[in-house]
């Protein structure tokens, strides 16, 4: 997977935000995934319970913004953004790690 599939995953993330779209979510994450979210938190395990999670964060209304390059190295991608949401903004930094088939087989969110 080349450096500009890796970093059109991260916008179809944002754009998956922008648009409520669960569609996008379950298009770019493997079945057997994994998301931790913030890190140290309890993982969401399997499409599933990633579908799930991000339900409520899609109806939560949250919108994201990429505020720094999308950082590319081995298979994986990191990016700075901010996370708006009514009442709250966050700045996490999110790491995805690809698999062979160009799907997010684990994501983790450093939270600022």
């Amino acid at each position: 997977m080349d450096n500009e599939a890796k970093i059109a995953v991260v916008h179809r993330y944002v754009e998956a935000f922008e648009k409520a779209d669960l569609d996008i979510i379950r298009d770019i994450y493997a079945e057997d995934a994994v998301v931790e979210d913030p890190v140290g938190s309890e993982p969401h395990v399997g499409l599933a319970a990633i579908l799930g999670f991000y339900e409520g964060a899609l109806a939560s209304g949250a919108k994201l913004e990429l505020t720094g390059d999308v950082r590319c190295a081995g298979n994986t991608v990191a990016f700075p953004f901010k996370v708006i949401m009514p009442g709250m903004e966050i700045a996490p930094i999110d790491v995805f790690e690809f698999d062979d088939q160009g799907k997010v087989r684990s994501m983790k969110a450093y939270w600022g």
